[in-house]
């Protein structure tokens, strides 16, 4: 492989409701702009493992939080290496990804409900295979994370107040069990168009912008 030609990798993390999807998308379509590829992609995902995730999420099905655990990491290596629009073929190819989550929240969100340490051996193929060139962790507190939830009308699994504080504390852990990763924290505005000045000045550097 070129290295030269490969993409970028670009993770978003946050809590519930901290605007992520919506940054990702302001950067994609920006970048896009300058004659950059881009992909853009999410966990869960849409495959047969994300959709089962999600019914864990909503409820639909009951299941134990190790199962979970364990169905985000195999969902996570899917995604990496499936032959058809995995993160890694994409990259190969020259694109850039664009992902909205990825281990970082198995270890923030998992890692709060079973054992940290067995979620972090979960998650080390994922780790070994492909690591972001930057994670853009867009930072907020869990008050204001639901209030921004409670406006959509339903939540999942992991949103109530005291849940997002402990996610919010795992996050903040979990970046310190690993200072080799390339995080970017971002204090989320409630102008949205703030918090996307600050993300592109962690961002564009990679791509010589």
């Amino acid at each position: 492989m070129n290295d030269i030609k490969r993409g970028k990798f670009i993770v978003f993390e946050g809590l519930d409701g901290s605007g992520k999807t919506t940054q990702l998308k302001l950067l994609t379509k920006y970048l896009e702009s300058k004659g950059e590829p881009c992909f853009s992609t999410h966990e869960p995902t849409d495959s047969p493992f994300g959709a089962l995730l999600r019914s864990c999420l909503t409820g639909r099905i009951d299941t134990d939080e190790k199962a979970i655990a364990a169905l985000f990491a195999a969902d996570r290596l899917d995604h990496i290496l499936n032959n058809v629009n995995g993160i890694k073929k994409k990259l190969e190819e020259g694109v850039n990804v664009f992902c909205d989550r990825y281990y970082f929240s198995s270890f923030a969100y998992n890692g709060e409900f079973v054992p940290f340490e067995w979620v972090v051996e979960l998650n080390r193929p994922a780790r070994e295979i492909l690591r972001p060139d930057l994670t853009v962790f867009i930072d907020l507190p869990s008050e204001v994370s639901m209030k921004r939830v409670a406006r959509r009308g339903e939540t999942e699994r992991y949103e109530t107040t005291e849940k997002q504080k402990k996610i919010r504390e795992r996050f903040y852990e979990a970046f310190k069990r690993f200072p080799e990763e390339r995080v970017a924290i971002i204090t989320s505005e409630e102008e949205k168009e703030k918090t996307q000045e600050k993300i592109r000045e962690a961002v564009l550097p990679l791509f010589g912008l």
